[in-house]
């Protein structure tokens, strides 16, 4: 019995049919205008507005100074933006949806955004360089291309993605609703324990909330890309062949011997009708036996037998039946009753 990942969705001849999201007008307004809230965040940072003042302002603030009592659950909490325990959890439950759905697309849709993910929110952190708050050198400053890599938040981002694809592969309008509600909550809740605990600035948690958001909502145009993907990797399991399959026979060498094939019974003659055996010949037609086993006939050693006239020998002698009017080899020929006696 195949006990393999892929035999399970080789049990239906077609998967079954499930409603993916489409870019709608709807989802396009959202995505421009979280795209351009996106730009704005980054604009305001790089010319060091007002938005940077609220930055300093909540970083002097020192909250996990103000609630102490509240830091140790913080700080487990904040692992629901962590990458690898919440790709992890989050893997293990699209996977058993992807068995029961007998489909890749929801183990591949997690692949695509969390790779989305990490070039967009990665190119960025990278390229602009900014130092956390507990690096910060001067006062007011943006604290910009010095090399550090806090801008957007990235646990923020993660939260976002991770466990807002729980909502956009969700199977029913209902159970999408309670999903978006709750990915929503744990982000929001990610994000400002961030701020909290003094790792990010207020911005950089803005900005992590938009990187999530458009990934979100920009799925559906790599929908395509993780169709061709689950039909190219179904495509070459098929190629490599399928795994708990029999194997195929042996194909002998060269310069290997053929193999003999099995002897045959002797094929029957067909009956005839029974005929008296002579005396003579069941005594002096059988060979004598040797240790208990009858020895076969000699061949003849002046004259050769017609082919046709040869009957196949076994163990038990002849099998042809004996004619009354031939004489057996090596004895003498009864006599025949006179014609008109």
């Amino acid at each position: 019995m195949r006990t393999d990942f892929f035999a399970r969705l080789d049990r239906e001849p077609e998967p079954p049919k499930i409603e993916t999201p489409r870019m709608s007008r709807h989802r396009i307004a959202l995505f421009g205008g979280t795209l351009a809230f996106y730009l704005a965040i980054v604009v305001a940072v790089l010319m060091s507005s007002w938005l940077v003042a609220l930055d300093w302002k909540v970083m002097l603030f020192r909250p996990y100074q103000q609630w102490p009592e509240i830091h140790a659950a913080l700080d487990y909490y904040v692992v629901l933006g962590q990458r690898g325990p919440t790709a992890v959890m989050v893997a293990c439950w699209l996977g058993w949806r992807s068995w029961r759905q007998h489909t890749l697309r929801p183990l591949l849709t997690l692949g695509a955004s969390l790779l989305l993910l990490n070039l967009t929110v990665g190119a960025v952190k990278i390229g602009l360089g900014r130092l956390g708050p507990h690096y910060a050198t001067r006062i007011g400053s943006a604290e910009l291309f010095a090399g550090g890599d806090i801008f957007p938040s990235g646990h923020t981002a993660n939260a976002v993605v991770t466990w807002g694809i729980l909502a956009y592969l969700a199977a029913t309008p209902r159970a999408r609703r309670y999903l978006s509600a709750m990915s929503a909550i744990v982000s929001l809740g990610v994000g400002l324990t961030t701020v909290y605990l003094g790792t990010h600035w207020l911005s950089d948690v803005l900005l992590g909330w938009a990187a999530g958001l458009l990934i979100l909502l920009g799925l559906p145009w790599v929908e395509p890309l993780i169709t061709r993907a689950e039909d190219w990797i179904f495509a070459a399991r098929a190629r490599l062949g399928a795994p708990g399959s029999r194997p195929a026979a042996p194909v002998p060498a060269a310069d290997a011997p053929a193999p003999v094939p099995a002897a045959q019974p002797p094929v029957q003659p067909p009956a005839e009708e029974p005929a008296a055996q002579s005396p003579a010949r069941g005594q002096a037609g059988r060979p004598p036996a040797v240790n208990g086993r009858p020895r076969p006939h000699p061949a003849p050693a002046t004259a050769h037998a017609v082919r046709s006239e040869r009957s196949p020998v076994t163990p038990a002698g002849s099998r042809r039946p004996p004619h009354a009017d031939r004489a057996p080899r090596g004895g003498t020929a009864p006599a025949r009753p006179v014609a008109g006696g």
